[in-house]
């Protein structure tokens, strides 16, 4: 026995090594180990315990209950017996000061859990499933339940675990390095859901970090960080309905009528302190009220964990973790479920562009640059002081386009809108002469971060037939919305965002001098047809000092109501899909504020509740009429009857479904003066219907008009063979449609 003591001995250098965390695998020391081979073989256990007065192995040899008699070394206690290694874990005894007494299966008896295709495929950029490997996996490892822990670090010298189940001592459970795919990982058996934890990086400056795991499922609630073992697996959805319908939708020839919402200032309890609602909450609360206004569609600012309110959720420091501000992950997921049973869509706005600097968090994760660019000049961004993704690098990819997989795997979430792309198409995004690297061919095209988006949108829509991605694009840059096979990006979508710069310059605009800036109002449709566009008026237009849309509009109050409704009647008329941030659809007075709720005190008034009404009814009306929809990409959907009649500031046009014959007209007056004998061409003879007449009363317009239906004559103007007389109501839309 003394020879095999002597081969299984650790060196005093080894021993120092490996209780300061020198020693890169502990699995080389710690465990079982073959110290003697052949006829009579013996293996050597050891294990790592600081504090502990001593320590027994139970089971697996002898009489089932070993008392470990040993030298305290430090904290390192080693038994050395007969026999071959064995297939299955054991199980320790450990007693510390006081007497108090552990009992559990020690986390260096078990084989790795990631095999070298996992990390193969991690290594290329090409694992898809990644958040099933890496992370926090509950699961059962060699008939043992525990979690299995898993981080990428290349740089780190050592990897500890530290948690509420080990006294947040990093010296106790050191991870197991996988070589060259920096990967390190440690199965913990006992370890289960809503244990906190995080990992402990030695740099190779030895430098101590502590770090939140990028993939973690779930996160301690702002101001505390640390992330929380969670089991995604429990949840039982009941939306098969509408994912089997959606799989087989067309987007394009859809209604989307959109429902923009900061999950955090919506609405609030405010005789509970004004906290916010919780996930479920919202399922009772905002489902129905999206529901009666006739919105097809919720997009939730981003919803992924991040630790300062007044980023909205778009400084992300938890990627994979529904944020814990509304609830645990399947409260998130009662949410989209309730949505889905509602026949109501859900995207989440997603932020792959850029991240913030917390230390916790991804910056600096290793030691290293791991995620982020080294030089500034690629890696900062200057407008949100942020850093800024190395989409070159496979693993940090992998990170981003498996997350974008993630949302709608997990969570059933149809669609991502993808948050500043033009931020990550252009190198110079933001900076000036001498600030930015060109790319390999001496240009300011984003290159890596190009094919990144590339291979998200392929992938995505391979396996999420029938979900969208939108793009936030604020430039020229072509082919956004084309296939990737056609040289395109691969959105589905794009913001319309110069419709929304114009359309709200225009409506600013006293009405008196709008005759002079009409170029404001017709020059979207110049370019409408080169991407399949949103038309967003969204929260960025609603803060900072920009005001509310109701506050923006301008004149006295009655002409501010019938401004608003003019800009949302002419937008839910003209081609694209529909986005409306919260209040704005009863006329929020005040700028949108993270830290409140919405005013919804407004609506015990007539004008903010005729307005309301007034959305609710261009809701019904778009979803209800192919004409409105269908044809949304489509150049022969839109034609123009006049737009020249600047003297009047009044604009008239045509909207055709897939069926031609299915149309109607719309005219506007951006004037408050009421135009009587007012003749516009039309396409056929006979009656045509008001449907809508945005000057109702019941809207809160003044009433001008009491006609429900006129007639065309035989009379041709603008080039049409047909016409209308109509009397435009003043700041009104007047839609119509012709009987069959």
């Amino acid at each position: 026995m003394k020879n095999v003591r002597e081969k299984g001995r650790l060196s005093p250098e080894e021993l120092e090594s490996l209780i300061h965390g020198d020693v890169a695998d502990p699995f080389v020391w710690l465990g079982v180990h073959e110290v003697r081979s052949g006829a009579d073989p013996a293996v050597a256990i050891r294990v790592l315990m600081p504090g502990a007065e001593r320590v027994a192995l139970l089971g697996g040899w002898g009489n089932g209950k070993i008392d470990v008699p040993m030298r305290d070394k430090r904290g390192f206690f080693e038994l050395v017996t007969p026999g071959r290694q064995p297939l299955n874990p054991y199980r320790i005894r450990a007693v510390f000061p006081g007497g108090m007494e552990s009992t559990f299966y020690d986390a260096y008896g078990f084989w790795p859990v990631l095999t070298e295709y996992d990390l193969y495929l991690f290594s290329e950029g090409r694992h898809h499933d990644i958040y099933m490997r890496l992370g926090a996996q509950v699961m059962e490892h060699q008939g043992v339940r525990g979690t299995f822990f898993a981080v990428w670090a290349p740089a780190a010298k050592r990897v500890g675990l530290v948690g509420d189940f080990n006294q947040w001592d990093g010296r106790r459970l050191r991870l197991r390095n996988r070589g060259s795919s920096g990967v390190w990982e440690l199965f913990v058996p006992h370890v289960n859901s809503g244990a906190l934890y995080k990992f402990e990086i030695l740099t190779a400056g030895n430098v101590l970090l502590l770090k939140s795991d990028p993939y973690g499922f779930r996160f301690e609630q702002r101001p505390k960080t640390a992330s929380v073992v969670h089991d995604l697996g429990g949840f039982v959805w009941s939306d098969q309905a509408w994912m089997e319908r959606r799989s087989r939708s067309q987007s394009l020839v859809q209604p989307m009528a959109i429902y923009e919402v900061h999950a955090g200032s919506w609405r609030r309890r405010e005789d509970e302190g004004g906290r916010w609602l919780t996930y479920r909450e919202l399922a009772d609360e905002l489902i129905p009220y999206v529901k009666d206004m006739g919105f097809t569609h919720i997009e939730f600012l981003p919803l992924a964990e991040h630790p300062f309110d007044g980023s909205w959720g778009y400084q992300v420091t938890g990627y994979y973790g529904a944020t814990s501000r509304f609830g645990a992950p399947e409260d998130l997921m009662f949410l989209v479920d309730a949505c889905h049973r509602a026949e109501i869509g859900v995207l989440l706005d997603w932020v792959p562009a850029h991240f913030p600097k917390d230390p916790h968090a991804l910056e600096f994760f290793d030691g290293s640059h791991l995620y982020e660019h080294a030089d500034p000049r690629k890696g900062h961004h200057r407008d949100w002081d942020t850093l800024i993704f190395n989409y070159g690098r496979n693993e940090v990819r992998n990170f981003l386009v498996a997350n974008a997989l993630f949302w709608l795997d997990r969570f059933h979430f149809d669609g991502l809108r993808v948050d500043a792309v033009a931020s990550m198409l252009y190198l110079d995004y933001s900076r000036s002469e001498g600030e930015w690297i060109p790319n390999r061919y001496g240009g300011r095209e984003n290159l890596e971060a190009i094919d990144f988006l590339k291979e998200f949108n392929a992938l995505f829509y391979e396996r999420f037939p029938g979900a969208v991605t939108i793009a936030e694009e604020s430039t020229a840059w072509p082919a956004v919305t084309r296939p990737v096979h056609l040289g395109g990006l691969g959105f589905l979508f794009k913001w319309n965002m110069g419709w929304m710069h114009d359309m709200l310059s225009f409506m600013q605009t006293d009405p008196v001098f709008r005759r002079y800036h009409m170029n404001n109002l017709t020059f979207a449709l110049l370019y409408a047809f080169h991407e399949n566009f949103m038309l967003p008026l969204s929260h960025d237009e609603v803060v900072h000092g920009k005001a509310s849309l109701l506050e923006k509009m301008p004149g006295d109050d009655w002409q501010k109501f019938a401004n608003l409704r003019l800009l949302f009647g002419y937008m839910y008329a003209e081609p694209g899909k529909k986005i409306i941030f919260m209040g704005g659809e009863f006329g929020q007075r005040k700028e949108w504020d993270h830290d409140g709720a919405l005013q919804w005190e407004l609506l015990q008034y007539a004008p903010h509740r005729g307005l309301q009404r007034f959305v609710r009814e261009l809701n019904r009306l778009y979803v209800a009429e192919p004409a409105l929809h269908q044809r949304d990409v489509d150049p022969a959907g839109f034609e123009w009857i006049d737009f020249k009649d600047a003297d009047a500031a009044a604009v008239s046009f045509i909207r055709r479904a897939l069926d031609p014959e299915e149309m109607l007209l719309f005219v506007f007056n951006f004037t408050p003066v009421p135009r009587a004998g007012y003749r516009i061409g039309a396409p056929k003879p006979g009656p045509y219907r008001i449907l809508i007449d945005s000057d109702d009363p019941r809207f809160g317009g003044s009433g001008f008009i009491q006609e429900t239906e006129v007639l065309a004559d035989s009379h041709p103007w603008h080039g049409q063979p047909y016409s209308l007389a109509l009397t435009l109501p003043p700041l009104g839309m007047l839609a119509l449609k012709p009987h069959c």
